[in-house]
């Protein structure tokens, strides 16, 4: 697989995912009270803004883009769904999206490193904003710990 399009297309699947997972989550807290409420919808936000740069990008290369299956919407829907059952504290989902958050960091590390010789620059460019962006997302989160 082409190294741009690998890149990108890890991009954009984890910040879909992401915005769904966490779209799905405000869906849960609906009722709540939980503080952590906006820091969540800002980062949907930013998700998004990776969606629609990666999305960009892919286009531009004329990349086919392989999308987040049904099966693992499913499963993230249903993790969250007992997660926030069982504990629906800010600091409980704080720490499940630090999980989260982390993987994606350990994944575009490894990819980064693996292609900052090959890849496009621009493609490595969004890439390292996507790490720092996830970085930042975890800091922010860990007030609530």
């Amino acid at each position: 697989m082409n190294e741009n399009v690998e890149l990108l297309e890890f991009i954009y699947k984890n910040a879909e995912m992401g915005s769904f997972t966490l779209t799905k989550l405000i869906v849960e807290l609906k009722e709540k009270e939980n503080k952590i409420k906006k820091v969540i919808e800002d980062e949907i936000k930013g998700y998004e803004k990776y969606i629609k740069e990666s999305k960009k990008l892919i286009d531009k290369g004329k990349y086919e883009l392989k999308e987040n299956s049904l099966m693992s919407k499913m499963g993230a829907s249903m993790g969250i769904k007992k997660e926030t059952r069982s504990d629906n504290s800010d600091a409980a989902i704080a720490h499940m999206i630090i999980e989260g958050l982390t993987m994606g960091v350990v994944d575009i590390s490894t990819k980064i490193n693996n292609y900052k010789d090959v890849a496009d620059k621009k493609v490595i460019s969004l890439a390292t904003d996507f790490l720092e962006f996830q970085e930042s997302e975890i800091e922010r989160l860990k007030e609530f710990l």
